[in-house]
């Protein structure tokens, strides 16, 4: 081994200090391009491999340099995230009169199912279908020629009982005179006073069997007992019609409502009665029941409340099966427009002018049965507050009793971003109706 690597070192010192000869030269031995180009090939890789390896290693330490710096640019003091931004304003204070809504259904002061006294045939319908009627028209006419004879005949039966009580009266005063000279028994005068009296009951009974065919010859002409619009008749000429007193026998005619004045019904809950009574116990309100008390109607397709009327009537109990107690106010109805049968609504006071606070309907939040409003403190903080709440008013504000002051800040837009107890961005904002909205916006 020593021999060998002794015979290789004299071997390189005799190439290092020979020079090159002829055969050694590039002319006579060019260089093999294959067994160079792996050279260069491998070297460029190792280059680019350390320049990309600088380059990782700077952004790196780029990074851990800058993003503490940037972290505190961007988050709030303490390192929390920024505090949402919410809208906030004081609740509106407007004088205003509170009142309660209730929907109802119109009916006529006055309904009448026209049926017939007296039977007979149907000779003439004197009106149109539907066509409005006053107080005393005629509407319909059975056959009176039956009924004409029967008054004949009892005017006959009067007149033979009034001739037989003359007879009797007669005959009582003839016996009397000779009773005074013992002529006559004391039978025998009291047989013609006994007459006398029969005579006369005979002839009440005439009298009154005159009247009562004097009534069935009235009755025959059937009248409007009211006036206003009338039904369809429901029987046509020739027809016979079972008259009397008996409602399930007798034929229906036709049927007359009532327009002017005309009635809206309601129902009122228990609870809504509750605070009714609680605001007339503290003097703030007059009772339906001692005082006319002013309402405001609408129908279905109205937005505002034109119809002016009074309730006139508060059931004496409520309903055990709905719980709610009938209250009647009365409109006026000039123009005839509403028809019985309509829906409608009412709206009823529930306070006297006053200041009120007023907050959008949309900032109230509901947990469970409370009602509450989101207000932001003094540093922020979001601090819910339950409140007893009114009517919508027609600018589609909600009416606030009680819950919050004129100075809370409410949240009235950004509730989503909004949780109690946590840090809020207040900006300042402005409660308005809907109708100063729009036109705000326009």
């Amino acid at each position: 081994m020593q021999q060998r690597n002794e015979s290789a070192k004299r071997e390189v010192a005799d190439s290092k200090g020979s020079e090159p000869s002829d055969s050694d030269s590039p002319a006579s031995n060019p260089p093999s391009g294959p067994a160079q180009q792996p050279a260069a090939s491998g070297g460029g890789s190792r280059l680019w491999f350390i320049l990309l390896a600088v380059l990782a290693f700077a952004g790196m330490a780029y990074w851990y340099l800058s993003g503490p710096q940037m972290t505190q640019q961007t988050a709030a003091p303490g390192g929390a995230p920024p505090a949402p931004p919410v809208t906030v304003s004081s609740p509106l204070i407007e004088t205003i009169q509170e009142w309660n809504d209730f929907t109802g259904q119109f009916e006529a002061e006055e309904s009448v199912e026209i049926r017939a006294r007296v039977s007979g045939y149907l000779e003439s319908v004197n009106f149109d279908n539907g066509q409005l009627v006053n107080k005393g028209d005629l509407l319909f006419v059975i056959e009176p020629r039956p009924f004409e004879i029967a008054l004949e005949s009892a005017k006959a039966d009067v007149a033979q009982a009034e001739a037989q009580l003359e007879l009797a009266k007669v005959q009582l005063e003839r016996t009397a005179e000779l009773r005074k000279k013992d002529f006559a028994s004391a039978q025998a005068f009291d047989e013609r006073a006994a007459e006398v009296k029969d005579a006369t009951a005979s002839l009440n009974k005439a009298r009154a069997d005159l009247d009562q065919a004097q009534l069935n010859l009235d009755y025959t002409r059937v009248l409007a007992p009211v006036s206003g619009r009338v039904g369809r008749h429901e029987v046509s000429v020739g027809n016979l019609i079972v008259g009397g007193t008996g409602a399930p026998e007798t034929t229906l005619l036709t049927t007359l409502v009532s327009l002017d004045p005309i009635w809206l019904t309601f129902n009122v809950s228990e609870g809504d009665a509750m605070i009714y009574k609680r605001l007339i116990q503290k003097g703030e309100l007059q009772s339906a029941r001692t005082s006319d008390i002013s309402v405001e109607g609408q129908l279905i397709d109205e937005t505002d409340w034109p119809l002016k009327g009074a309730i006139d009537f508060v059931d004496n109990q409520y309903s055990p099966t709905t719980g709610t107690i009938r209250v009647r106010a009365s409109f006026p109805n000039k123009d005839l427009f509403i028809s019985p049968g309509q829906f409608g609504r009412v709206r009823v006071p529930m306070s006297q002018e006053k200041p009120t606070m007023l907050v959008p309907d949309a900032a109230v939040v509901t947990d469970q049965s409370t009602k509450l409003l989101f207000t932001v403190a003094d540093d922020g903080t979001v601090v819910p507050k339950p409140v007893e709440l009114g009517a919508v008013t027609d600018g589609g504000l909600r009416i606030v009793r009680e819950g919050i002051t004129e100075n809370d800040k409410i949240i009235i837009n950004g509730l989503l971003r909004a949780r109690p107890g946590q840090k809020v961005t207040p900006k300042p904002g402005e409660i308005q109706p809907l109708g100063q909205q729009a036109a705000a916006q326009r």
